[in-house]
């Protein structure tokens, strides 16, 4: 599966009679794989968006959309929605309420791997934050430096990150080769590094509801 080109799906063991639908940000399919298997799911199967729609976050609830219409289509009753509001200003909450499903709660990914009531707790120190997660330090190159021209460009990188104050890597697994690449992303922004090992947060939690 090509997690951020275009839209995939995934199949478990029994393929089509899957129970439940999950259609979710490519940006979290590694996750939602991981933490099914730890749950033992067999009965979901699950639907990628294309990540690099978070650059454009106006696609995002269109093409959840799509995606249930075609879930309806293929006979799928159940269906859940990995993503956040992730920047859609309600548009998805009301994709969800027409349609009759549930997603997954919080703002946005970086919020529900910390824990949606821990990250509300914090916000005030969050606001100027930038954000790793283990997605964006495999891609950091691909999904961020390119797509906004920082390799051609360097000099844009106080325009668009000179009013955060760290970079926080929230991290999904332990993973030294992960954690190395985060650092090199913080050193990339001009940012001083933290890390915080989050595991999944609630995205364990949503989908063990399923």
């Amino acid at each position: 599966m090509k997690r951020q080109s275009g839209e995939a799906s995934v199949r478990g063991k029994t393929g089509g009679d899957k129970k439940v639908r999950v259609i979710a940000c490519g940006m979290i399919a590694r996750e939602v794989l991981a933490v099914n298997a730890q749950l033992r799911h067999d009965h979901v199967d699950l639907k990628c968006i294309d990540a690099n729609y978070h650059h454009h976050p106006e696609r995002i609830a269109p093409a959840v959309e799509r995606a249930i219409l075609r879930a309806r289509q293929e006979g799928y009753r159940h269906i859940f929605i990995g993503y956040a509001d992730c920047g859609t200003g309600g548009q998805l909450d009301r994709v969800c309420a027409d349609h009759g499903v549930e997603r997954i709660e919080g703002p946005h990914c970086f919020s529900f791997y910390l824990g949606n009531e821990a990250f509300a707790a914090e916000a005030d120190e969050m606001m100027t934050t930038f954000f790793i997660t283990d997605f964006l330090a495999r891609h950091f190159e691909a999904f961020l430096v390119k797509p906004l021209g920082l390799d051609r460009f360097p000099e844009l990188r106080s325009t668009y990150f000179g009013h955060y104050e760290r970079a926080l890597y929230l991290a999904q697994t332990d993973d030294p080769e992960l954690e190395r690449k985060a650092r090199d992303a913080a050193d990339c922004l001009g940012l001083p590094y933290e890390r915080r090992m989050t595991g999944y947060g609630d995205l364990s939690a949503a989908l063990a509801e399923l």
